[in-house]
């Protein structure tokens, strides 16, 4: 029974204590006057009767009532009801006002009421929770106040407080419980209420509120709520109503049940108190709305609006929610509740009436379905308890490991959270106990958790057990509806409203109601105490929670099978059948990824444990140990599945005997896993023993005592044993019947249990954690035990021997310094899981101190044996590894380093790891070589079924990009081992692991070594120097003595550049020009000011030989030498001739102004430039660009004569001289100014230069006012012709769209791609993207002035195919002679004028940095580290993500507006960056699509070396290829080019000379710095070290090959591979690949990898292994037949040797047949070249319509594209084979569209093969009726039974077949009227079919009788 109010108070509003504005309230009366003992009086109750704050209000508020919730020190609730009304006052403002007039008192100004009204509450305190009880009471005190009823107020409220109530109804008989459960109470004012008391008052008490909190707040957000309460966030309720804050916080905690809350519980809280809103703990606070701007700042606090029914929760938090599919399920079951018509909204018939349930009803349902929900959630909780104790008091631990890892949810957040959360903790605390009352939640976890695991997927059976749960509930909070009869007054109407004439409300006499108290109380202890028997009993545990299948239970599909494998090979291992074992080991360790298998092994090794021992020989117990160490190392951490608890007692079981009697534990070999430094795991261990031995100390019977299973799912066995639970709950019943010495005696035996067991864990936990070599310290470095903070499942945190435990470490005696680390982390790891586990299971005060003593003396003498064995371990043999290979090496490479033992561990690429097919190749085991040009790994798989495949993976130290530490944990092995992972740009990665016997001091040397090599202080310590230098690093560089005038030439150069810098000084008197070697000065690039050095001399009139002294002159000869001399002669861009006479009308000339690399350090020594600029002017212009860099020519078209000419982008301070309008007068002549005119003169002069501005004779007026009309009228034939104007708005607009990195933009194009395809279009039409034309004008000028460059250019046709100007001089006049292609970044501010002749197309380039970002993500993307199941980390996300596709589109197309510029008959000055990288790349990529040389051998040679190589692009910088670039990083700019040459070479692979594989070649060697070609930065650089002009006699040895050209053309001597056998150019083609993202592919080099052999590009080293093993093979097959089959692996054999293309492998025999015969073999290229000439020669002869075509070498091909050949996208035909077109059809240049028939595809081949063409060739054949004689080609074809003819050998088109089936005979035939002339009689032939008879005439009578004989013998063998 309890006492229905505890106190009763009055509290009014303080009149005296008013602060501003701010009133306060006080307690008027209270009663009783003093605390009962068992409640004190809560303080500050003030607070809460007014919570928004104590006021005066002008008008009268109705009466309002809530309840409060306080909670006291005890954390017990105390329910406080507060009824407010208002009472009438005079105004205190006014009387203040009257007594002093204060100036300052601004409310004066306000007209104050004369009357105000104060809040007066009657406030109950209650533990109890009857809102409405408590609502009639005060209502009807307020109610004998206002009507003034006759009984006396202190009668009522005496009555009040003396009232006792039941708490709740037992189980009695009924007509008690009747009395119990509900009882009647009157508070004597002609009143009676019932109390209906609730069953069981463990069950919440809900009412309606659950129901209300979802009506206000939805479904979802009252789920978000309640995980976020599960989960312990912070929670915030607002809401104008009070008592509504009051009713959601009741019903949130309502479906929390069976968890309670037990954080900060305020469902009201006042203004006073919102600073408690930032405390750290979690809470669930309901707040009035009218303080909701005081939240808006808390960041990490749920608010949950329920007037606005929303919930917001901050970005910070994530609230983990319910698993599915569980959560899916809730919600079905809540919205079949809340809202029935839901389901049947879309009924054609819907049921008559589908209202939810009353609000009551509605309630128990929601709360029926949390309760399913908690008991889904929880089932089967009790078999994971663990109990240590049973008396005194039982002490239960919960398995939370077990729980999560049998319902196969350790990877959920959710439950995770929940089950570490005080509720929980409180729910096994609260019913973990066995001997308990039980209530609804134990009975549904108990015995319904079959029927909830078949109904969970059918929503209405599950929909009638909660509507069955929702009845018990009701009926537990209505145990009787029919009895709730209520009479209770109500104040009356008029009453309230006439409240003016009230009196206040009176005070009570204290004495009257003390009294009452008193007496009743007096009566109470006179009564008899009222027992209600709880009924104790044995909680059930319901079903054993069964294995759920894994998440990925497919993966467990065929487990039997591997379970069998597992116990042969332990089966194996035991009967000493060693190689059986080897062969399963591989197998069993992949199996043994699953879990099935690992509860297997530990099940089959115990089998092998006799009286805890197994003594196994070395090999069986290297074996067992790795078998173990992989089932650990899947385990996480906390050990769900308990395997690592079931491993325990067998790695203190299994051992092997050594020398001198020291034996090893497989413990020792097993310690480098997580689980063992994890506090939890052995916790749970322990508590699991403690369990069992506990179970067996009360277990009478002596079986029991066997039982040493562990694991606590054992207590099942068919109702034979009983579980530690049921025992513990007997005893518990039986525990206060036992005498009083019983007792003790049972408390001291489980005491000393546990205690025993603490001293065993003690000793196994030393075992697992101290390593067997103690002075590594490994195991603490790897798993940080020392500072592992024990996060467990239990919450006793009162530890004695916090402090304790660093004391005892130095009492040991034994003390050891070295070790000592090691063991004191190890003594404090144990010391505080004991202090944990002994306060949790009550161990005394003296045992524990005893264990802490004990603790460091164990862990010392278990040091000292492990030393012993330590030693020992070292002397065992070696396990017999395999032979280390050594790689082959090439002339003048020395190792550095001889081989370290390595494991090569598999990387993302799945090819090798065999998840691809084919057998896993690595990881492999072998060497790792350092020599002084590459890193090698050498060695062979793991995996047995390949151990005789060798792999290799080398690439050169000078490409190694990234080095990182790793460290990596070997399948087959039990130590983490040290690795390295080197990244490599020629897209290599090895992830590589030291052996444990490479000591790791010298991994470290190993690194050293790797970054001197990688990095050499100089460029002369790269490899392509010091090769064949015998390994010293040698600086100094000798070279011969002829050299000798160039060497001092460079000395002299430094030394007087260094003298000039400092001083400036102007000559102006003329001086004969000094000689190079004793010039003792140089023109300084700092004077501004200064007049050029050769003023005095007319350049034009000198040439080379008289401006220089005959010692020079050599020199300069290898300077003419260099390639940009031959290719300017090439072009006739300039001669260097001896003779003055030079005409003066080219014009261009070779200017020799930077001979001496002043006027720009990194360009070449000769220049193109206008003939009329001279070299001073040169000197001051090239000033205004970036590293001087001025613009010079480097190519001339042929035809149109337009120049391409490159250059830096300008200064900053050029910029806007550059562009200034000559008319603008400016202030003052000025240096920029004069600068800026030269500028113009200069480009002008180069716009003179051009044929066609010289014809146009000036610019014609009409271009400049040409209107747009005009131009878009050309346009109008917009399919034909590919739009410079679009393509030019493409390349500049392409960025208006998405400003930022222009690699946005060109992704931006995806989207356009689809129109490429049309048919109609040749060449490249592009669709015009959007954006804006992004001219640099200003807008000043009117538009008819300025047309736009695009829409002028969009008029121009492009020229003819035939090469012929179209309609040229018309359009010329709207083009601009000088294109200038720059940096938009740059070209800001300048205005242009419209006269001038040049035009500005502003582009943007990407930078450096960003190419070297992009590149760093695709060598990620192609080369993965660590594959992974990320969708975001596949392929081709990655591949999008690096932009390198779009860096590629973006200079593609830049290459091609500038071709189609030039071949427009413009000039182009491309104008870019520093005019290094994307200016050479893009002027590189002009000239290669311009002009066919390029594109044979020497071209590409020359073409390289001239813009690459002498216009100084930045090798050394860029590939970070010394000390001084280490930091800038490798940016492959070159690499990017060689990409885009792979792009075009894709598109059309018959313009090139050089295959795929040349330029594979270079993209490898260029990074290799295997030859000097690419080191260094400029020519200037290579003239100083000696480098560039290498006498042809100088090479020692001639092996060693310094430049890759000599080393390709050798090369290609030899062996075609550099050939490309398709190349057939067409003259003067001018290429226009397309440029889109989808047209690009990703390069093969980037991918490929040959894992037998290394990279193919060292040719010396191909091949030579394979010969050896081939001999073995012969050897070995001798005896059954030889298979001709050979497997070919992706990734390990190269394809291109394997299986080499028809032509290559028609060579190789040849070869070797000619080397056989003995005959002299000739060169590959001459038989090439033979067989071509014959093959053409042959067509001629064979078709009469003479045109060369053949399968080879087809020219004739359309204008088209000529794309393999093959039409596929582009011409929209289906997938016919254009190799070898008629003559006719070229010009029209359509093949026939619609897919052809399958006999023409198969005819399309010549092939010699008997087979398919059993006879060809040409008959005369008579046509049909009066038709003539026709040769045509026949073919017999036995295969196919049929004689078929075409037109000509080369038509693919069959025009006519005879079937051979319908073939009557053959008969010899005579000559009819039209016959051909001159053949003799006998060449006709007859050929009788069933149809008709065919009229055949031969070249002569034998090859007639072939033809018949042939036909005869089809016919006869068909």
């Amino acid at each position: 029974m309890a006492r229905l109010a505890d106190y009763y108070l009055v509290v009014t509003y303080d009149l005296d204590k008013r602060a501003e504005g701010e009133g306060q309230g006080r307690i008027l009366q209270r009663f009783p006057e003093k605390d009962w003992e068992d409640s004190p009086f809560p303080q500050g109750i003030e607070l809460f009767c007014q919570p928004s704050g104590w006021q005066l209000v002008p008008e009268r508020q109705p009466a309002s009532f809530f309840v409060a919730v306080l909670t006291d020190i005890n954390s017990e609730r105390h329910y406080c009801a507060c009824f407010t009304f208002w009472e009438g006052l005079d105004n205190p403002q006014l009387q203040k006002a009257a007594g002093e007039v204060d100036e300052a008192d601004d409310e004066l100004t306000v007209v104050q009421p004369a009357k105000v009204f104060a809040p007066k509450s009657l406030v109950l305190v209650s533990r109890l929770d009857h809102t409405e009880v408590f609502r009639n009471c005060l209502g009807l005190i307020y109610t004998v106040h206002v009507d003034g009823l006759t009984v006396p107020m202190e009668t009522v409220v005496g009555n009040l407080l003396t009232c006792v109530i039941p708490i709740a109804g037992g189980s009695q008989p009924a007509e008690q419980e009747r009395a119990a459960s509900s009882r009647t109470i009157t508070l004597g004012a002609g009143d009676r209420q019932v109390i209906q008391t609730p069953i069981d008052d463990a069950l919440p008490v809900s009412g309606s509120t659950v129901a209300q909190l979802f009506r206000q707040l939805g479904i979802i957000n009252v789920l978000y709520l309640f995980c976020a309460a599960l989960t312990e966030h912070k929670i915030l309720f607002l809401s104008s109503s009070y008592q509504r804050l009051t009713d959601a916080c009741r019903g949130l905690l309502a479906i929390m049940f069976p968890l309670k809350y037990s954080f900060t519980y305020v469902p009201i809280l006042p203004g006073k108190l919102l600073e408690v809103l930032s405390t750290p703990t979690p809470f669930i606070i309901g707040v009035n709305s009218f303080f909701r701007s005081e939240t808006q700042e808390l960041l990490d606090v749920i608010i949950a609006d329920l007037d606005g029914g929303t919930v917001t929760i901050p970005e910070c938090v994530h609230i983990s929610l319910l698993p599915e599919p569980l959560l899916q399920q809730t919600q079905t079951l809540l919205s079949m509740i809340l809202d029935p018509e839901l389901e049947v909204a879309d009924h054609a018939f819907p049921p008559l009436s589908t209202q939810p349930s009353a609000l009551k009803i509605q309630d128990k349902e929601i709360r029926g379905v949390f309760l399913w929900l908690f008991a889904r959630l929880f089932q089967g909780y009790r078999w994971c308890l663990h109990i240590i104790r049973i008396h005194p008091e039982p002490v239960i631990r919960f398995h939370k490991a077990a729980f999560l890892g049998q319902r196969s949810l350790t990877e959920d957040d959710f439950l995770m959270k929940v089950l570490d959360g005080m509720a929980f903790a409180g729910f096994v605390s609260e019913r973990g106990p066995p001997y308990r009352a039980t209530d609804l939640f134990d009975d549904l976890v108990a015995n319904h958790v079959e029927r909830i695991r078949q109904e969970e997927t059918c929503p209405h059976k599950v929909m009638n057990h909660v509507k069955e749960l929702a009845e018990k509930l009701f009926k537990n909070e209505n145990p009787y509806p029919a009895v709730a009869m209520h009479k209770v007054q109500r104040p009356s109407e008029n009453s309230q409203n006439n409240a003016r004439s009230q009196t206040p409300f009176p005070m009570l006499d204290e004495v009257t109601v003390e009294l009452f108290i008193d007496h009743a109380a007096a009566k109470l202890k006179t009564a008899p105490p009222v027992v209600k028997a709880e009924l104790m009993g044995m909680v059930p545990s319901g079903p054993p929670l069964g294995d759920t299948v894994d998440r990925n239970g497919n993966v467990m599909a065929n487990s039997a099978r591997r379970l069998e494998v597992v116990r042969n090979c332990i089966t194996y291992i035991f009967e000493n059948k060693m190689l059986e074992a080897k062969k399963l080991m591989p197998a069993v360790l992949r199996a043994l990824k699953g879990r099935a298998a690992r509860v297997c092994l530990t099940q089959e090794l115990n089998q092998h444990v006799l009286q805890n021992r197994a003594v196994l020989d070395d090999q069986q117990f290297d074996y067992i140990v790795r078998m173990m160490n992989c089932t650990l190392q899947d385990c996480s951490h906390i050990d769900e599945h308990g395997i690592a608890a079931a491993l325990l007692p067998l790695v203190t079981a299994f051992c092997r005997k050594m020398g001198a009697g020291i034996t090893q534990f497989a413990y020792s070999c097993v310690q480098e896993h997580m689980v063992w430094a994890t506090m939890q795991f052995w916790e749970a261990m322990f508590y699991t023993d403690v369990q069992s031995h506990i179970r067996a100390l009360y277990l009478e019977t002596e079986e029991g005592e066997q039982h040493n299973n562990h694991d606590e799912r054992d207590g099942l066995g068919d109702g034979r044993e009983i579980s530690a639970l049921e025992l513990a709950s007997e005893q518990s019943r039986l525990w206060p019947t036992l005498s009083k010495e019983l007792q003790t005696e049972r408390v001291q035996k489980e005491e000393s249990t546990v205690f025993s067991q603490a001293i065993h864990y003690a000793n196994r936990m030393s075992y697992l954690l101290l390593p067997l070599d103690t002075s590594k310290n490994r195991m603490l470095r790897s798993t940080g035990l020392v500072d592992v903070e024990s996060v467990s499942n239990s919450y006793v945190t009162n530890s004695i021997a916090g402090s304790m435990a660093e004391s005892y470490d130095t009492e040991s005696g034994f003390e050891d310094a070295e070790s000592s680390d090691v063991a004191n982390s190890v003594v404090r790891f144990i010391n505080r899981f004991v202090d944990k586990v002994c306060n949790e299971s009550g161990v005394t005060n003296e045992h524990l101190k005893a264990l802490h003593t004990m603790i460091p003396d164990i862990v010392q003498m278990h040091i000292e044996t492990l030393d012993a064995v330590h030693r020992e371990s070292k002397r065992l043999p070696p396990i017999q590894k395999p032979k280390l290979l050594r790689p082959t090496l090439l002339p003048g490479e020395e190792l550095v380093m001889d081989g370290m033992r390595v494991h090569l561990i598999p990387d993302g690429r799945e090819e090798a790891m065999g998840l691809m097919g084919g057998p896993p190749l690595l990881p492999a085991e072998g060497a790792i070589f350092l020599t002084t040009y590459r890193l090698i790994f050498k060695g062979t798989p793991n995996d047995p079924l390949v151990g005789e495949q060798v792999v290799t993976r080398s690439f050169p130290i000078a490409s190694l990009t990234k080095e990182k530490r790793i460290s990596v944990t070997l399948p087959m092995d039990q130590f983490i081992q040290e690795g390295l992972q080197l990244r490599s740009c020629t897209f290599q990665l090895m992830k590589i692991a030291f052996d444990e016997e490479v000591a790791s001091d010298l991994a470290e040397i190993f690194r050293k070594h790797m970054h001197k090599l990688r990095y050499p202080q100089h460029v002369q310590g790269t490899f392509a120097f010091t090769v064949g230098q015998c390994g010293k690093m040698v600086v100094e560089h000798k070279t011969k003595d002829k050299n000798q005038s160039l060497k001092t030439l460079s000395k002299n150069l430094v030394k007087s550049a260094k003298r000039t810098i400092g001083r400036q000084y102007v000559t102006r008197k003329k001086y004969s020009p000094p000689t190079w070697e004793n010039r003792s000065s140089f023109q300084s690039e700092l004077d501004e000011d200064e007049i050029s050095v050769s003023e005095e001399v007319d350049q034009s009139s000198l040439t080379l030989s008289s401006t220089m002294r005959s010692s020079d002159r050599q020199t300069m000869s290898n300077v003419v030498e260099r390639a940009c001399c031959r290719d300017y002669q090439r072009l006739g861009l300039g001669t260097l001739s001896n003779s003055l006479t030079r005409s003066k009308n080219e014009p261009f000339r070779i200017s020799t102004v930077n001979r001496m690399y002043t006027v720009c350090r990194s360009y070449p020594g000769l220049l193109i430039v206008p003939q009329s600029i001279p070299d001073t002017t040169i000197q001051r212009i090239c000033r205004c660009y970036r590293q001087n860099r001025f613009p010079v020519v480097c190519w001339r078209n042929p035809r149109t004569k337009g120049v391409l000419l490159r250059s830096a982008g300008l200064h900053a301070k050029g910029v806007v001289g550059f562009f200034k309008s000559p008319n603008t007068p400016a202030s003052g002549p000025s240096q920029a100014d004069s600068i800026s005119l030269e500028q113009e003169k200069y480009l002008q002069a180069i716009i003179s230069s051009m044929p066609s501005y010289s014809e146009s004779s000036g610019r014609n007026t009409l271009s400049g006012f040409t209107s747009t009309h005009m131009s878009t009228s050309d346009s109008s034939d917009k399919l034909r012709q590919p739009k410079i104007g679009a393509l030019m708005k493409q390349v500049m607009g392409a960025k208006e769209e998405a400003p930022g990195n222009f690699s946005r933009g060109a992704l931006g194009q995806r989207a356009k791609v689809i129109s490429l395809s049309q048919p109609k279009v040749s060449g490249k039409a592009r669709n015009t993207p959007r954006g804006k034309w992004g001219s640099i004008r200003g807008s000043g000028r009117l538009s008819a002035y300025n047309p736009d460059v695009g829409t002028r250019l969009a008029g121009k046709e492009s020229p003819q195919p035939n090469g012929g100007p179209s309609e040229a001089l018309f359009l010329r006049q709207q083009k601009a002679y000088l294109y200038i292609i720059g940096d938009k970044a740059q070209l800001k501010g300048g205005k242009q004028d419209s006269f001038q002749q040049w035009e500005v197309v502003p582009i943007e380039v990407c930078d450096v940095r960003q190419v070297k970002n992009s590149f760093k993500k695709l060598m990620k993307a192609c080369v993965p580290s660590s594959s992974t199941s990320d969708p975001n980390m596949s392929f081709l996300r990655c591949l999008e993500e690096s932009e390198w596709m779009a860096l590629l589109h973006r200079v593609l197309q830049v290459s091609v507006l500038v071709v189609e510029l030039l071949d427009s008959g413009s000039s182009v000055m491309v104008s870019l960056e520093d005019g290094w990288d994307v200016t050479t790349q893009v002027v590189s990529l002009v000239q290669l699509l311009s002009d066919p040389y390029y594109r044979t051998f020497d071209g590409f040679r020359l073409l390289v070396e001239k813009e690459w190589l002498s216009f100084g692009h930045r090798f050394s910088h860029r590939g970070a290829q010394t000390l001084g670039s280490q930091n800038s990083g490798f940016t492959p700019v070159f690499l990017q080019f060689l990409d885009c040459v792979h792009q075009i070479h894709l598109q059309f692979p018959m313009e090139f000379e050089f295959s795929q594989y040349y330029l594979k070649f270079l993209a490898y060697h260029y990074v290799s710095n295997r030859f000097r070609t690419f080191l260094l930065d400029s020519d200037y650089e290579r003239i100083e070290l000696g480098v560039l002009y290498e006498e042809k006699g100088e090479r020692k040895s001639p092996q060693v090959c310094k430049s890759v050209w000599d080393y390709i053309d050798r090369l290609n001597k030899k062996t075609p591979v550099f050939y490309n056998y398709m190349f057939s150019p067409e003259d003067e083609e001018v290429l226009r690949p397309y440029t889109f993202n989808s047209n690009l592919k990703v390069w093969d080099f980037y991918m490929e990898e040959t894992l037998s052999e290394g990279p193919s590009y060292d040719w010396e080293l191909r091949g030579q292994p394979e010969r050896v093993a081939e001999e073995t093979l012969d050897k070995a097959d001798c005896g059954g037949p030889k298979s001709q089959r050979h497997i070919v692996w992706p990734c390990y054999d190269s394809l291109s040797k394997v299986v080499p293309d028809a032509i290559t492998k028609l060579l190789q025999d040849l070869q070797s047949l000619e080397a056989e015969l003995g005959q002299t073999s000739e060169k590959w290229k001459d038989t090439w070249d033979k067989i071509k000439a014959a093959q053409r020669t042959e067509s001629k002869l064979e078709s009469k319509p003479s045109f060369s075509s053949s399968l080879l070498m087809s020219s004739n091909l359309s204008h088209q594209r000529r794309s393999q050949g093959v039409y596929l996208q582009e011409s929209g035909v289906g997938s016919s084979i254009n190799l070898a077109m008629d003559h006719e059809t070229s010009a029209t240049s359509t093949p026939v569209a619609g897919r052809p028939s399958t006999s023409t595809l198969y005819s399309q081949f010549q092939s010699t093969e008997s087979e398919n063409r059993s006879f060809e060739g040409i008959l005369y054949k008579r046509g049909a009726l009066l038709k003539p004689w026709k040769p045509r080609w026949f073919v017999l074809d036995k295969t196919k039974h049929q004689l078929r003819y075409y037109e000509s050998r080369q038509d693919k088109e069959c025009k006519g077949v005879i079937e051979l089936a319908d073939v009557e005979s053959v008969i010899p035939g005579t000559p009819t009227m039209g016959a051909p002339k001159n053949i003799e009689e006998k060449a006709f032939f007859d050929l009788k079919t069933t149809k008709r008879v065919y009229n055949f005439c031969a070249q002569d009578s034998q090859k007639a009788q072939l033809w018949m004989d042939s036909v005869q013998s089809c016919l006869s063998d068909a």
